[in-house]
């Protein structure tokens, strides 16, 4: 599978400050990439460099193996949906189709049609008089009737009543499955993305932490609960993230195979033991702990 996203050694400052600083990421074709990071990290500011809306300090951005940056024909295939809708104050749905039609040459009406039964809004109606959720769904539904190979998300289900939610990610992993349209998505909804998701990368401080498929890390780190005998301690040579005790029971999160940290405690006798599945949200918390931040007493259920 190739690359769709390539960004090597991205970096972007404003006014001295180093939002981006050396971020590397991929994304392969036909994949769905989750951007997250806390407030700050550079998610936004990386998106925005990749739709070209920002001209990075150095470093490069690559569609398809072609610069982002001022190359209209790159940008006519990508489409991006940021945090605050931003659309003409007396415009409607239909007056924005024009516009996407006119920027857009792939712009399909017949999809547009399509979509429109998803989308159920009134397209002669202000979208200044829409709600938020509701200008949300216009941004997809004109988004995605451009037939894009790059979406661009940031924040894009906020607003969404679950029933819509829900509507616009089985038609954006239908896209994905039928078109192979790639779609690089920030959100705080961890959650949600864990559903959706191929490939996580984690930025923190402008910088990337870590990138890898979403069974990678969830391989890599385990989550055990277990009663130990009296008087025995766990094993030397786990590397023990996260360790808290309600009476004997312990709960541990452990950096490694799931295989070979179980053993390694099955061989102390525990009075029971059970590994848990670790969520994205539980990731990204224990891998950001091992970046010095302040979560060693965070106990997740």
């Amino acid at each position: 599978m190739s690359d769709a996203i390539v960004i090597r050694d991205l970096v972007k400052t404003f006014d001295g400050f180093r939002a981006l600083d050396g971020v590397n990421l991929t994304v392969p074709s036909g994949s769905v990439y989750g951007l997250v990071g806390t407030n700050g990290a550079g998610k936004s500011s990386c998106i925005r460099c990749l739709a070209g809306i920002y001209r990075q300090d150095s470093g490069d951005i690559l569609v398809d193996g072609q610069p982002v940056f001022e190359n209209p024909a790159v940008k006519a295939r990508i489409a991006y949906i940021p945090d605050d809708i931003f659309f003409y104050s007396q415009a409607g749905i239909h007056d924005m189709v024009k516009v996407f039609r006119d920027v857009y040459p792939s712009f399909r009406m017949d999809r547009f049609a399509e979509l429109g039964k998803i989308f159920n809004l009134d397209p002669k109606q202000p979208l200044r008089k829409f709600s938020k959720g509701m200008q949300k769904q216009a941004a997809f539904w004109l988004a995605l009737s451009v037939m894009p190979d790059v979406l661009l998300l940031d924040e894009p289900m906020d607003g969404l009543d679950p029933l819509m939610r829900r509507k616009t990610w089985s038609v954006l992993l239908g896209e994905v499955a039928e078109r192979e349209l790639t779609v690089l998505v920030s959100s705080h909804n961890l959650r949600e993305l864990e559903d959706v998701c191929d490939h996580v990368g984690i930025l923190d401080h402008g910088k990337m932490l870590l990138q890898r498929s979403l069974s990678d890390l969830q391989e890599n780190m385990v989550k055990i609960q277990a009663v130990l005998p009296e008087g025995t301690d766990l094993p030397e040579g786990l590397h023990v993230l996260h360790r808290s005790a309600t009476g004997r029971l312990q709960q541990l999160i452990l950096r490694g195979k799931a295989e070979d940290v179980e053993r390694q405690i099955a061989a102390c006798n525990p009075v029971y033991m059970d590994v848990l599945p670790l969520t994205l949200e539980e990731i990204f918390i224990y891998e950001l702990g091992g970046a010095d931040y302040e979560v060693q007493n965070i106990l997740l259920s």
